[in-house]
């Protein structure tokens, strides 16, 4: 009877307690990862904007339950970037692609985040783009492209082998045919090309901030009044035509150009334009100080950033590798035409083939790496400017230079 009660009362106990927990929560599984959200704002050229597009939906299809993505495209253009990153680096970016001359000032200024993992990245990419990266020993930056530079593009129907060599030749040939050869004039990155390799000089003090420059020289085998008259000699020629590059384009397809100067980024256009007829070269000689002269041409790289300001600057590093991954720099090429800065996917034979690259090559061995002041960019555009057309105000050209250089070497 005891033994009966002492049951009963142990079934009931059990019960009440049974009733206790199933009022209760669970408790949590421990086992399972809370997602934390991460949310990234990413600045890219305009005509990247698919791309990025579906390499963020791979990278998180990768990392997918490490975390909620929430990543926002902005176009911003790279030459650029460096000016709004630093007007707001606590809103600016996570991620931004910039091109190379701007990694020294956005670095004194702390808006870059080093590169853990150097070792790595180093080993990667070509020795020319770990350098752009770099400011001093310490890689700031993901080398995206190698191929920030400019050169011939032609249509084979109307040029041969040997016009391509001179830009005389070509002018004449293009008149002849009644189509235009183009330059952008405007953009005092292409301007250089008639001064680069002439012995005058211009480049960034010790400083990194201020210039120098010779550019209006008048001793030398060539001095700056002789560039001056070559470029409007060349500007008189009515096959000649001052464009920007989306100008140029627009030349194509009317069937108006027949010939620009231009980048890598256009040769994915071109080809589906010209076809087979696409031509690609270093850029031509000109006519200077009774001597030709080969144009010469400002190198570079885009690079990916990462803000030292981000609230997410782990992630942000991980997506900046991917975005610069050899499978998505394969990718960039296969989509926009672009020259890797990864190793093994710029020495893929898809690459090497390539005749853009092909002509990109060519030209580095007139090239120099793009390392001028923020003082350096109007003075320059505004003396082209005139020249462009025809120097339509009469003054004298030797003051013109002067007045460039001044501009140019401001402190």
């Amino acid at each position: 009877m005891g033994k009966r009660i002492l049951l009963t009362a142990l079934a009931i106990c059990l019960s009440c307690l049974l009733a206790a927990c199933q009022g209760q929560n669970p408790p949590p599984d421990e086992s399972r990862p809370v997602e934390e959200t991460v949310e990234l704002t990413v600045w890219g050229a305009e005509e990247d904007q698919a791309l990025l597009e579906q390499i963020f939906a791979s990278f998180q299809a990768h990392y997918a339950g490490q975390a909620d993505f929430r990543i926002t495209y902005q176009p911003q253009s790279e030459s650029n970037c460096k000016d709004v990153l630093l007007g707001d680096l606590e809103g600016g970016a996570d991620v931004f692609a910039f091109a190379d001359d701007q990694v020294a000032a956005l670095a004194a200024a702390g808006g870059l985040d080093p590169i853990a993992d150097e070792t790595a990245i180093r080993s990667a990419a070509l020795p020319a783009a770990v350098e752009a990266a770099s400011v001093g020993n310490t890689l700031y930056a993901y080398p995206l492209t190698a191929d920030n530079g400019y050169f011939l593009y032609y249509n084979k129907a109307y040029f041969t082998d040997e016009d391509v060599g001179s830009l005389e030749r070509m002018l004449e040939a293009a008149a002849q045919a009644e189509k235009l050869v183009t330059m952008d004039w405007s953009s005092a990155w292409y301007v250089y090309a008639f001064f680069g390799n002439t012995g005058l000089e211009v480049g960034l003090n010790e400083d990194g901030i201020t210039n120098y420059c010779t550019w209006n020289s008048t001793d030398g085998s060539i001095r700056g009044v002789d560039v001056a008259r070559a470029m409007l000699d060349i500007a008189a020629s009515p096959a000649f035509s001052s464009r920007t590059d989306q100008e140029f384009l627009e030349g194509v397809r009317d069937g108006t150009v027949a010939a620009g100067i231009s980048g890598v980024w256009n040769a994915v256009a071109l080809e589906e334009l010209w076809g087979s007829n696409l031509g690609a070269a270093k850029l031509p000689t000109f006519t200077c100080g009774g001597r030709q002269v080969q144009m010469a041409s400002f190198s570079g790289c885009k690079l990916i950033g990462v803000n030292a300001y981000s609230r997410h600057t782990d992630w942000a590093a991980r997506l900046a590798e991917w975005i610069t991954s050899e499978e998505n720099q394969r990718l960039r090429f296969e989509v926009r035409g672009q020259g890797p800065a990864n190793v093994n996917a710029a020495n893929s034979p898809e690459v090497q083939s390539a005749p853009a690259i092909a002509a990109l090559l060519e030209q580095s061995n007139y090239s120099q790496l793009q390392r001028v002041g923020g003082k350096f960019w109007d003075p320059v555009t505004e003396f082209a400017t005139s020249m462009a057309q025809g120097n339509p105000s009469g003054a004298s050209l030797q003051t013109q230079l002067d007045r460039m250089v001044e501009g140019v070497t401001a402190r």
